[in-house]
């Protein structure tokens, strides 16, 4: 068993076919001049979407990915094959991306985040980089271990190529043109949107320190995937759809399965989640705070202002003193430079409102956030004195 090589380390998540085959899918599409487009193919494209597109969501994603259901083991292979009938490469490849995206969410490490690379790159460009060919198997031990599923991985596309035949020998080239080719690349796209539309429109409910956002267009085009802040906020719950008005057919379908126990063990959101009510743990507190304390200000212009000061200051000795004290003392001795640009907690704090949704965790956020800066200026003073 290989695993992936340091060069496709940073690994990102938008879901992807490799190059070639995403190329000539769309190509075929253009058949349709040829082939003529009827209303009975248009409604089998339409059938292979939403069918597949349940592959992806309660497939790829809800199970593979997150494992907030469980399945028996032949209800799991099932499942990879249909998602990966969807021509978006092996269940573990989409598994591991996935994963990584959540560890790294709208961070420089996640290269698909419209926010670090820009709207188109996060959709689609970075398809066409070959250092993400490679499966991370180290973040799928889980999924590893099934023969089946390693099978499937190493022949990722058979599933959409039966699929494919399957609708040349029952409908003809318009079934394989109009049904299988353009209802693929329409979920290529909606599956996309998840990765790139759900990060930049919508709205916020929760903290999670990146920038995923509910939308409920997307909801009805991906299944329920359009909740995707909250998602973010509780990545367990099988249900993203956490009010009774979120539409989530992925989840309708899934409790309508676990009636005859096909699935069991759906994850749903603890009340205090969905209320809004959770404090954040502590890692997510330190990353919105060092989010914050950067927005609010530039921290080497800090920095010089108060070496400026420092270099002229008459209490130059006791400042030095507080510094070799400790740096609670240092902090304390930093904050009373009273530098033009140090927010104060009240500023940061109105700040701290503007950029992110409600949360029981505020207040430690703003505290934290300017320990961050103060931090810093001792830090860096500490460092020339």
């Amino acid at each position: 068993m290989t695993t992936s090589t340091p060069a496709a380390a940073d690994h990102e998540d938008i879901i992807h076919p490799k190059p070639i085959p995403f190329v000539l899918a769309h190509l075929a599409c253009l058949a349709a001049i040829w082939t003529g487009v009827s209303w009975s193919m248009v409604a089998l494209a339409l059938l292979l979407y939403v069918t597949r597109m349940f592959g992806v969501t309660a497939g790829y994603h809800r199970y593979f990915s997150h494992r907030t259901f469980r399945t028996s083991r032949v209800g799991q292979f099932l499942l990879a094959v249909l998602a990966q009938s969807s021509a978006q490469r092996g269940v573990l490849w989409w598994a591991a991306k996935h994963r990584h995206h959540h560890r790294h969410s709208d961070t420089p490490q996640d290269v698909h985040s419209p926010r670090h690379r820009g709207f188109f790159y996060a959709h689609v460009g970075w398809i066409f980089t070959p250092e993400h060919e490679q499966t991370d198997y180290a973040s799928v031990p889980d999924l590893t271990k099934y023969p089946e599923l390693m099978w499937l991985e190493k022949h990722e596309y058979y599933p959409a190529i039966l699929l494919a035949v399957v609708c040349w020998l029952v409908a003809g080239w318009q079934g394989l043109v109009v049904g299988f080719f353009w209802s693929t690349v329409v979920l290529y796209h909606c599956t996309f949107f998840i990765n790139s539309l759900a990060h930049v429109h919508g709205n916020v409910r929760y903290v999670t320190g990146d920038d995923s956002r509910n939308n409920w267009w997307l909801a009805v085009l991906t299944l329920g995937e359009g909740w995707h802040n909250n998602h973010h906020a509780y990545q367990r719950s099988t249900r993203q759809g956490f009010r009774w008005y979120e539409f989530d057919p992925t989840f309708y379908a899934l409790k309508t399965l676990s009636w005859i126990r096909v699935t069991s063990d759906l994850g749903t959101p603890p009340p205090e989640v969905v209320r809004n009510l959770r404090p954040l743990g502590r890692a997510m507190i330190e990353k919105v705070a060092r989010q914050l304390a950067a927005s609010a200000v530039s921290l080497e212009e800090l920095t010089t202002q108060a070496r400026a000061m420092w270099a002229h200051n008459p209490r130059l000795d006791e400042l030095r003193a507080a510094v070799a004290d400790g740096r609670r003392r240092a902090e304390e001795a930093v904050a009373e430079l009273h530098l033009p640009h140090l927010p104060s907690a009240a500023e940061l704090r109105a700040r701290a409102e503007r950029m992110y949704a409600e949360t029981p965790s505020m207040d430690e956020i703003v505290e934290r956030a300017r320990e961050i800066i103060l931090q810093h200026l001792s830090v860096e003073l500490f460092a020339t004195a």
